[in-house]
């Protein structure tokens, strides 16, 4: 008896929901990544525009580089809709399971992923 009380209770973890968690975590954190990146590139794009601008290149140039620029601004909304729709699933998941993988460093790397998600999701007025 002694022995079992100095041991830790182990709690068993569902794979399956341990894997979908993780799974639904990863896909969040790529849209995530994939958003900042397409705002960066478009953000870079639009300060080479200006700076082909100022250094009056070629208009046909120019407009090549816009088509750029609009292809970028374009996939944003494209991939919030993808982080959306993921976000909400792993959050659900989150929820549902919070008592069963609460402990886990998976759930709680799943619920700082949602965590850091959130500011980029689409605005809730659109």
């Amino acid at each position: 008896m002694a022995d079992s009380a100095t041991e830790p209770t182990t709690v068993v973890v569902d794979p399956v929901k341990l894997k979908a968690l993780k799974i639904k975590t990863g896909v969040v954190k790529r849209y995530t990544k994939e958003k900042q990146s397409y705002e960066k590139e478009a953000s870079m794009q639009r300060t080479k525009i200006e700076k082909f601008k100022q250094e009056g290149k070629d208009d046909y140039f120019i407009r090549q580089q816009e088509g750029c620029l609009k292809e970028s601004e374009m996939m944003v909304p494209e991939v919030q809709r993808q982080l959306l729709k993921s976000y909400d699933e792993l959050k659900a998941i989150v929820d549902e399971q919070k008592g069963e993988l609460g402990g886990t460093g998976e759930y709680k790397t799943a619920v700082q992923t949602l965590d850091d998600a959130k500011p980029h999701l689409p605005d809730e007025s659109t």
